[in-house]
Parts: structure tokens; sequence; C-alpha cells
């Protein structure tokens, strides 16, 4: 393991916030990656989540950043508004030792209005969603032409849900010359084209790219519609030690399928429900009752 300590181009500040963060020695990810992005180089890292990528970006982009610039400098694009929340957190918490850093994210779900209010003065770094920052972009409301370095998190995702066209029209409003980070759990021949068109000589990081399959037993079931809820039911009549999960789709049928389990249903199952945004009361309620529930969260809760 190497530490932290050892990236001499990191200021003393930021050396002894990442040791009150618990930061002492680096994942393979980033002793592997970060060294080349503080060289300001071009980097495609193919690593899975967990991997400590989001410090891996995180520390680099927050190296080129000058608070008394205020404009634009640093953009990190993620498939969902979750994760984008998710990696302003661990930004924010990264920039401390960095006073008066301003970070803010831009996604869908969020009122228009009230993110424009907030570009008033423009952040030094924004975490976005591709569709809601292209809105702005061509809105005028936001202007990337100080920016210094992008991040594309989890590309794959990003293009498995269709941003591929919104991605190339927010890339014509950076400045050609920039510093490119793109970090994929996959690496398809579309994350590879995508890489050519938007990178310089990137230097390819892979780590973790092969896995042993864990030991679970994997099953389907075709059913249809109306026989679908039997079908669970008879799946989970199977089951002998709780708790177990149900993914689901959208979140709006998990409310009512939790109900009809709780009524037809074995006499000790005990079912909730949780979704992506149901409020903080919801998901401590849920977690209090884990030990002996059937969860039935939507695909959506994945990223939280």
């Amino acid at each position: 393991m190497t530490a932290f300590s050892t990236l001499n181009v990191l200021p003393a500040a930021q050396l002894n916030n990442l040791n009150e963060l618990g930061y002492l020695e680096m994942t393979p990810v980033q002793a592997a990656a970060l060294p080349v992005i503080l060289a300001g180089n071009d980097v495609r890292v193919q690593a899975k989540t967990g991997s400590g990528k989001t410090a891996t970006f995180g520390l680099g982009l927050l190296h080129r950043i000058d608070v008394s610039l205020f404009q634009t400098q640093a953009l990190v694009l993620c498939p969902t508004r979750e994760l984008a929340d998710q990696v302003a957190g661990e930004l924010r918490r990264l920039a401390r030792f960095l006073p008066n850093t301003k970070i803010l994210t831009l996604c869908g779900g969020q009122p228009f209005s009230v993110q424009r209010d907030s570009l008033q003065h423009a952040p030094h770094i924004i975490v976005a969603t591709p569709g809601r920052l292209l809105d702005h972009l061509q809105k005028g409301t936001v202007s990337l032409d100080a920016l210094h370095i992008l991040v594309m998190d989890e590309a794959d995702r990003m293009l498995d849900m269709g941003f591929s066209d919104a991605i190339d029209e927010v890339i014509r409003f950076a400045p050609a010359a920039r510093q490119t980070l793109l970090f994929s759990a996959t690496w398809p021949e579309a994350i590879a084209a995508i890489s050519s068109r938007v990178q310089q000589q990137p230097m390819c990081i892979e780590i973790d790219t092969v896995d042993a399959l864990p030991a679970i037993e994997q099953q389907f079931f075709e059913t249809s519609t109306h026989e679908k809820f039997r079908c669970c039911k008879r799946c989970l009549a199977n089951i002998s030690q709780p708790p177990v999960w149900c993914f689901a789709i959208p979140k709006k049928i998990v409310r009512p399928f939790v109900m009809r389990l709780m009524r037809q249903g074995k006499a000790h199952w005990r079912s909730t429900a949780i979704w992506n945004n149901a409020t903080a009361t919801r998901r401590w309620y849920v977690f209090r009752i884990a030990a002996r529930a059937f969860w039935l969260p939507p695909t959506l809760l994945r990223e939280g």
C-alpha cells in the first residue's frame, strides 16, 4: 500500500484533511491514477464502485481549482441525481482544506429556477447530469469557458441511459484545452469510442477487471403480468432466512405490492418498502426493522 503523504504535490493542508478523513493509504486505483492525474494528463480508468475513484478524481480536480477565480473550473458528469449528490458530498469533504470552494449540483427533478438563482455567482465545481446541464448551457445560465478539468463518472451507465448525444453537446461548450478523466466499470466499444473523441492520449488504467463469481444460485421465471405476484409469493415461501430484497420498477408499484404481500403472505412475513426519494424518517424506519423484513426498493435505490 502507498500512503497519500507520498504525493508531494499536494499541499500540507490537504494532506492533513485527508488524514482527518481517514484517508491514510491509497487504494489500487488511487495509487495508479493519482500521479498521472496530478501531472495534468488524461486518464481512462476501468474500476468498480467502491474502488476509491471519487477521491481519485476529486483530489485531481481540487488540485487545479483557484478559489480566487469565480468561474466554473471543474465539471463532473454523472448518470443520476443520486450519484451526483453522493459525489458532491464527497467533494465537499475533500475540499475542507480549501475555504470558500463553491460546489453545485445541477440535476433533473430539481426546479430550474432555483438552480438558475444559485448560478448568479458561478460555482468553482459543477456536478451534474448531462441533460440538465445541457439545458443550462443552451440557456446561457452556465459557462464552461474557464473549464480546466472534465470528469465523466460511470460513463458506461450514462451511455446505457441514452446520454451519448447530450454528452457530445455538453463537450462542445467546453474548451478544447482541458484535462479529461473518464471512469467506467466496464469498457464496451462505445466507451472506447467516446474516449477517442474527448480525450488526448489518455493513459488506460484497469483495476479489478476480473472478479470471481459469487456462489449465488440464479433462476429465471417467465410469467404473465397477472401471475407475477403469485409467482413471487411462491418464491418467497421457499426462503427460510430473512431479510430478502425484492427490486421493482416503477416505484409506484412498490407500496401496493408490499400491502398485498402483508395481506396474502404468510403470517410471519413482515414487509416494508423504500424507494430512491423516500424521506429520511422512512429510510430509518426501514433499516430499524431490517433484521426481519422483506424489503422492496425500486431499482433506482441502488445509487443510495
